[in-house]
């Protein structure tokens, strides 16, 4: 064994070789983990910079955060304050137009309520005035008349002093009585005025329709005012007015022109004794030295007056009016009475023939009827009276 052992052992040479050799060793191996301790602490170095800056920059962007936050919060604020601002402005507004509203919709009942007064005061005025126009309105009914001239016999040859005198004419207007008759309502006039008194005296007469009775109320019937006056009116026979002259010429020299015009005898104009003109209204007035020739050129209606050149103009009569004798008159019916508070229990033509029978019945202290109206309800008349049946 122990040559084996020398055998195998190896030369004390060949040990501090190997004991060289081991030594050597770690030495690389150690100068290799420090190249790459190196290269990793590098690397860390690297990294760490890169976080340094990546932290800077987070830092920085931090701060940017935080003035952009503080400065959002700023202006949120002033939001917030301007928006509580707005909002009181906007409620002090809102109570002002609510104010306003108020006093506009009391206004506006106010002038409603004002509107409905002016109405029914409208109303009662135009009632007033279609009463008084009714009341004062003349229709007269001129019948007509056959009427001959007959020439003035000339005994010398001198001219008839009447030649010159105007036309006259006298014209009575007299203004019927009228009294509004309405629904359910009756006027009665007798032949005799000792029945409609006899009548007015009774409150409430039964008037037998068939199987139906009617209570009506007898009424005195009092007529609305009526006027009467005369009319004369004068008609000249040597003035004759002319119209529609056109300012054409100075006042002087229009005047001769139509003495020109008209007192040619071929045109049927006579012999001038006066012209007078207007210029502002286009009017004139004609005066002719003989009568008739005014009459003759009225009945044209038209005449040509040479100016500048021939033209045109209406012609006509002179009238003048006046109004005399003039009277009012306002009284009482004395043989008309009026029905009042009737029943439409019958269509309007049975009731009135009832009426009528009831009231000529002597045993109803009636009488003979001269005439008769009945109205059924919802209609309405005027009804009117010769002079001749009141007592004025």
């Amino acid at each position: 064994m122990s040559e084996v052992e020398d055998a195998v052992r190896p030369a004390p040479e060949s040990r501090e070789a190997m004991a060289d050799a081991q030594n050597k060793r770690p030495a690389f191996e150690e100068e290799d983990g420090l190249e790459e301790a190196r290269k990793e602490l590098k690397e860390f170095k690297t990294k760490v910079q890169k976080a340094e800056d990546l932290k800077s920059r987070l830092i920085l962007e931090s701060l940017e955060e935080d003035e952009a936050k503080k400065k959002a919060q700023d202006e949120m604020l002033a939001c917030i304050k301007q928006q509580k601002s707005l909002k009181e402005e906007f409620t002090q507004n809102m109570s002002k137009v609510q104010d306003e509203l108020q006093r506009l919709s009391r206004r506006k009942q106010d002038l409603l309520e004002k509107l409905r007064q002016y109405q029914e005061e409208l109303k009662a005025k135009r009632a007033e005035s279609s009463s008084l126009k009714q009341k004062f309105t003349i229709c007269a009914q001129i019948p007509e008349t056959d009427v001959r001239f007959v020439a003035p016999e000339e005994e010398s040859g001198e001219e008839s002093p009447c030649d010159g005198q105007p036309i006259r004419g006298v014209f009575t207007i007299i203004q019927r009585s009228g009294v509004p008759l309405k629904g359910g309502q009756a006027l009665l006039t007798f032949e005799e005025e000792r029945v409609a008194s006899q009548i007015l005296r009774i409150a409430r007469c039964q008037v037998s329709c068939d199987d139906k009775s009617v209570y009506v109320k007898p009424k005195r019937v009092t007529v609305d005012s009526s006027v009467k006056f005369q009319v004369n009116l004068n008609v000249s026979r040597k003035d004759l007015k002319v119209f529609g002259v056109p300012p054409a010429l100075p006042e002087e020299r229009m005047k001769d022109r139509l003495e020109i015009s008209f007192c040619r005898p071929s045109r049927g104009g006579g012999e001038v004794e006066n012209v007078e003109y207007d210029k502002d209204s286009g009017e004139g007035l004609v005066t002719f030295l003989h009568p008739g020739v005014a009459d003759r050129l009225a009945l044209r209606g038209t005449y040509d007056v040479h100016l500048d050149s021939a033209v045109e103009v209406k012609v006509g009569p002179l009238y003048n009016y006046e109004l005399q004798k003039f009277q009012t008159f306002r009284g009482t019916m004395t043989r008309t009475i009026l029905l009042d508070d009737i029943i439409d229990v019958e269509d309007e033509e049975d009731l009135q023939d009832h009426l009528e029978i009831h009231f000529q019945k002597p045993s109803n202290n009636g009488g003979e009827i001269e005439c008769i109206k009945y109205l059924s309800k919802g209609k309405a008349l005027q009804a009117f009276f010769c002079e001749d049946t009141e007592d004025a």
